[in-house]
């Protein structure tokens, strides 16, 4: 699962990269998406600006509509330059859309969309998104509450719930668990809110810290490294995911890791600084 700093970093690259541009060409394999560029092409209007909601990628046109899509797990937005060789095959292109500077591609995006402005605050998967953890507006109090909401519930999976909070993916999720000390697998009825709120807010400090600026093509994945140890060395930029089997970085407690769920999320944790 992408996480929320990957997507709103894509976001804005591509707002740099378009905004306030005219739109020179516009292509797409989705039918519904070429018929809407038909009946009112997209090559007459300009691009207002690109923004982030949660995991989705908002790209605001002058005559009103924002095409919407979302990566979920193999989707990648990528800049270049006009005649610049594309980093991946044609066959992989779901979405172009080009100014004269700058020529944005959708590889292998499984979601898109247009949406009337008018609607987006309708929009069924928009509207059910909870507190955007990048976002300047970003309500803790809520987020507590829709986690306890779900007393019931693991922790774990709770954390990667984007009608909770959003922005939040499988790497944050271990990293964030692992520096409040609470178990993966406690149900959210066994903790207490202090615990809970450390959650939410070392979830935000590490997104915000991981917000970097870049106009090189860009994936979904990669990029950039990310880091909450606030380390530089590749190695240890982070605490426990992706470590099965080594050495916690606190107690020399070997990292251990469980898929769990319905889409078999994989968790890291330190099960002496973690609990059992």
């Amino acid at each position: 699962m992408p996480e929320g700093d990957t997507i709103f970093r894509a976001a804005r690259t591509l707002h740099r990269a378009l905004a306030g541009k005219p739109v020179v060409r516009f292509e797409s394999v989705f039918p519904a998406l070429t018929r809407i560029h038909i009946d009112t092409p997209l090559t007459a209007q300009s691009i207002d600006s690109v923004t982030a909601s949660g995991k989705h990628i908002l790209m605001h046109f002058s005559a009103g509509q924002v095409l919407r899509t979302h990566m979920r797990m193999n989707g990648s937005w990528h800049i270049y330059r006009p005649g610049e060789p594309w980093q991946r095959p044609r066959r992989d292109m779901r979405i172009v859309v080009a100014t004269a500077d700058y020529v944005a591609v959708g590889f292998s995006i499984p979601v898109a969309e247009f949406i009337a402005a008018s609607n987006l605050s309708r929009h069924e998967e928009l509207r059910r998104l909870g507190p955007d953890l990048l976002s300047e507006t970003f309500d803790a109090g809520e987020a507590l509450r829709r986690m306890k909401e779900r007393p019931a519930q693991l922790i774990a999976d709770v954390l990667l719930n984007q009608r909770v909070m959003a922005g939040i993916g499988n790497v944050y999720k271990s990293e964030v668990l692992f520096i409040c000390g609470i178990n993966p697998f406690t149900p959210v009825a066994g903790l207490s809110d202090d615990r809970l709120t450390c959650l939410i807010a070392t979830g935000r400090k590490f997104l915000l810290a991981n917000v970097h600026t870049s106009l090189a093509p860009m994936t979904t994945y990669a990029g950039y490294q990310r880091k909450t140890t606030g380390r530089d060395n590749a190695s240890e930029r982070l605490w426990v995911y992706g470590r099965v089997g080594l050495p916690c970085r606190r107690c020399r407690t070997l990292i251990r890791l469980k898929k769990h769920g319905d889409a078999a999320r994989l968790t890291y944790w330190c099960p002496k600084c973690q609990g059992e």
